[in-house]
């Protein structure tokens, strides 16, 4: 099997390569693209969103618009993230005391504000607290894989990924991290974009892709993807992990092996291109010396 890698091309000389493992799928659902082993348990981190939100609406969660794609989304903490957060909670009645992810810095340097509510994951904690809310289920507790929450979600990803979990982890924010395979995840995601107009799926789908900006953040590459191709629904995860699918049932997931995330969006941007799509060319950033570009990522197989 052929190798998909990212040479950091500087001043003419190979000074880094990153390594990717990538399955891409046609209209149809055939592998039109695969490096690496794909098949293997994977760690999609934030890739998982969508997925879980669907878990959340399949349990009574009732948001809609921009409120579902900021559920999915990992956000810059720009202050329409912040404030959707808090719009989640307020419209379920609980208290932003009760989010249970970590306290941080947003992303965002416009602003040196630090809690909960600004950590990247918020949205999806101020979501997953309002599914709760509207079980009466305890939201003591609710990152526990055992809480009914949790296990809620669980059921849904299997159903959407066709997959036994194989793993469960920790993922940065706390939540459960569910190990399924690449494959997995791109089944995932054709389900989420071309379920039936108004069904749960459809609904996640739906937002995100009408407001990338609460997904990620108003400047962030993924944003400018889903704004630059039509049907495009893309979610970035932590340790250079991503997933998307387009209107027809198009799909890839990729995952840079070493995790280095300068080179996640030049293997989803070359995918985008392999799958027939347009992608804006100056998405990937030049390598600068002194300032001035003086090289390149530079996508190749071996």
């Amino acid at each position: 099997m052929s190798e998909l890698l990212v040479e950091v091309v500087r001043s003419g000389f190979v000074e880094s390569v990153h390594r990717a493992r990538v399955v891409a799928v046609d209209a149809e659902g055939s592998p039109v693209l695969v490096h690496g082993d794909v098949q293997a348990p994977a760690s999609p981190r934030s890739s998982m969103k969508p997925l879980q939100a669907a878990g959340m609406l399949h349990a009574g969660l009732d948001l809609d618009g921009e409120l579902l794609a900021l559920a999915c989304g990992s956000h810059a903490g720009e202050p329409i993230h912040v404030e959707g957060a808090r719009r989640i909670l307020r419209a379920a009645g609980v208290d932003e005391s009760a989010l249970r992810c970590p306290e941080d810095y947003p992303d965002d340097r416009s602003s040196l504000d630090f809690g909960r509510v600004y950590m990247n994951c918020s949205g999806k904690h101020s979501a997953m607290l309002a599914t709760c809310a509207v079980n009466d289920w305890p939201t003591e507790g609710y990152l526990d894989p055992t809480h009914p929450l949790q296990k809620s979600i669980r059921t849904t990803v299997e159903e959407l990924t066709s997959e036994r979990i194989a793993a469960t982890g920790v993922d940065g924010c706390g939540a459960p991290l569910f190990y399924v395979s690449m494959v997995g995840v791109v089944r995932a995601f054709r389900r989420i974009v071309t379920a039936a107009e108004g069904s749960k799926e459809r609904r996640i789908a739906d937002a995100m892709r009408a407001h990338p900006e609460y997904t990620s953040g108003t400047t962030r590459p993924e944003a400018v993807l889903m704004r630059s191709v039509p049907g495009l629904m893309l979610k970035a995860g932590a340790e250079a992990f991503d997933a998307f699918a387009l209107a027809d049932g198009r799909a890839a997931a990729v995952k840079i092996v070493d995790g280095g995330q300068r080179a996640r969006v030049a293997v989803t941007a070359h995918v985008l291109r392999a799958l027939g799509e347009d992608v804006p060319g100056d998405l990937v950033p030049p390598i600068k010396g002194g300032g001035r570009p003086v090289g390149e990522l530079r996508v190749r197989t071996t």
